[in-house]
């Protein structure tokens, strides 16, 4: 999720908006700025699309009572601070089919009113994360306890698959069998993996290379009805010799 975030800001900060937001959509804009000045948790939680997704290891807010117990957590003073002194006309811009976002994308709602993303993480989310990461870094096997940060876990019909950030865009692919714990020690690591953005919609990929293999990651927030969350497709000497599609675990 946080990869896809960080590329969507990206993306849109290269944007120049000139025209104010219309007025339809300052209306409720404006009912959500107002609902988070009264401190009104029952009203903001109209406003968000569930489930409302949180940066990997943080879990998913599932529903209304969810967020209700969760939500001084995620508004802070600063984000609080940030959404009332906003301008609906000024502040929020129409990102085309994206929706619209309040400044460079720290909060996205769709013109139907209804928060899809919140990419904002308070002191007290990154206190968990990191507390949430100490707990799984010792569930894991020794030999791939250390990194920076968890990116995904993928389940095939086959492999279960971890992708984790060692710092300085490197990534590490660890696999097992779909069988397996990720207690165990993994049947293959891969260091120095790279990720790639894939258009201005959020898909991406990561690419392990080992000897003549590639193995592939591929993240799919943009598709189809019925594209797959996540595909594995691992080559060859440039050949495929093995794809299938993945769900995303984490």
């Amino acid at each position: 999720m946080k990869i896809r975030i960080i590329y969507l800001i990206i993306f849109c900060s290269q944007l120049t908006f000139s025209q104010d937001l219309k007025p339809e959509y300052q209306k409720f804009i404006k009912s959500f700025i107002a609902n988070v000045k009264s401190n009104n948790k029952e009203g903001v939680a109209a406003f968000i699309s569930f489930p409302l997704g949180r940066d990997y290891p943080i879990p998913n807010i599932k529903n209304k009572a969810d967020f209700l117990k969760r939500y001084d957590q995620i508004f802070d003073a600063t984000l609080k601070n940030e959404i009332i002194k906003s301008n609906p006309a000024k502040d929020w811009s129409e990102v085309g089919w994206r929706g619209i976002m309040l400044n460079q994308g720290t909060l996205w709602i769709d013109t139907d009113g209804k928060i899809i993303s919140i990419n904002y993480q308070s002191q007290a989310e990154k206190n968990l994360s990191n507390k949430l990461i100490a707990a799984e870094k010792a569930k894991l096997h020794p030999s791939i306890a250390k990194f920076k940060a968890p990116e995904y876990i993928l389940e095939s019909s086959k492999f279960r698959i971890r992708i984790d950030d060692l710092g300085n865009n490197n990534y590490r692919y660890a696999s097992w069998s779909v069988k397996q714990k990720m207690s165990e020690k993994p049947d293959l690591v891969i260091t120095n993996g790279k990720w790639i953005p894939d258009g201005s919609g959020g898909n991406s990929y990561f690419d392990f290379k080992k000897g003549d293999y590639l193995y592939r990651c591929y993240i799919i927030v943009l598709g189809t009805n019925d594209s797959p969350p996540a595909t594995l497709t691992i080559y060859q000497n440039n050949k495929t010799i093995l794809e299938q599609e993945a769900i995303i675990v984490e």
